[in-house]
């Protein structure tokens, strides 16, 4: 009853209805095309499992010769909750005990007791967007969030914006961190920048997901998985952000947002960029 044909189950049933019938073993083996002694194992499950269909039992074997036994798998296990450790760190500490075991076992009895962290089913793979030359401001603009921790579990989110070409910028900072407040901040960007957004690009944070993507009315792309110098730029104005602003002030959404009202007026229009040749963003614009 190893097969994966997915109609199976319903022709086990049929059969054990067939063999209640009158019909013999043999007669319903040539009507269905199988062998009568399956037939006969068919009609032997239906007296325990019913009138319904028998599903088709999992190959996994039951035992195995070299299985861990119960004293390696609680060490492994305990390991686990006295370090909150990755399974790589927990298989050192087990060598470094004396205790022989490969790391893929360990890693297989993390994930069947439910203490291995996997990657996240959401973060799927998004189609390639080429990369545009940053040869007018609005053609590359980059998005980023910036968790600001004010309790053991309560953080102030500051939405950050960048134009590759100009150097403009603008933030704001939000109680919240979802799709929808991405949203509206693109929006309230788009309205006090003096071009135009060709094109946004972020990394693959909840809030940049596919709802959001879908609802900018804009080109937009993601950079690569892992590699956080794709978004150099607004990584780096996230640090000054913080140094020059956040870091001074009260941590509440409207001292944060009081700040930065002062701070991009001062930053987009008087504080001169290496990376600019020691311009304004402003006398990039006009």
């Amino acid at each position: 009853m190893y097969t994966t044909n997915p109609s199976m189950p319903r022709i086990r049933r049929d059969a054990a209805r067939l063999f209640k019938k009158g019909w013999s073993a043999r007669k319903i083996s040539r009507h269905l095309g199988f062998h009568h002694t399956a037939v006969m194992k068919w009609v032997r499950k239906a007296k325990i499992w019913g009138d319904r269909p028998l599903l088709t039992q999992s190959s996994k074997p039951k035992r195995h010769p070299k299985q861990l036994s119960d004293e390696l798998v609680w060490k492994i296990f305990h390991t686990r909750l006295k370090s909150k450790r990755s399974s790589e760190v927990i298989h050192q500490i087990l060598k470094e005990e004396g205790v022989v075991v490969s790391l893929s076992s360990v890693k297989r009895i993390l994930d069947r007791l439910g203490l291995l962290k996997k990657r996240s089913p959401y973060k799927r793979y998004h189609p390639h967007v080429d990369r545009p030359l940053p040869e007018r401001p609005g053609s590359l603009v980059q998005l980023d969030t910036i968790h600001t921790m004010t309790g053991p579990k309560s953080r102030i989110y500051t939405f950050t914006l960048i134009d590759i070409c100009s150097r403009w910028t603008y933030a704001k900072s939000y109680a919240r961190m979802n799709a929808a407040t991405a949203v509206r901040f693109a929006e309230e960007a788009q309205r006090e920048a003096p071009f135009h957004f060709a094109m946004l690009q972020s990394d693959h944070g909840p809030e940049f997901g596919k709802w959001f993507v879908e609802r900018i009315k804009k080109n937009h792309r993601y950079s690569r998985i892992g590699k956080p110098n794709d978004n150099a730029h607004i990584e780096r104005f996230n640090r000054t952000l913080q140094e020059e602003c956040l870091d001074k002030v009260e941590r509440t959404p409207d001292a944060f947002n009081k700040a930065l009202e002062t701070y991009l007026r001062w930053y987009n229009t008087e504080r001169h960029h290496f990376g600019l040749n020691l311009k304004t963003p402003a006398q990039i614009l006009k």
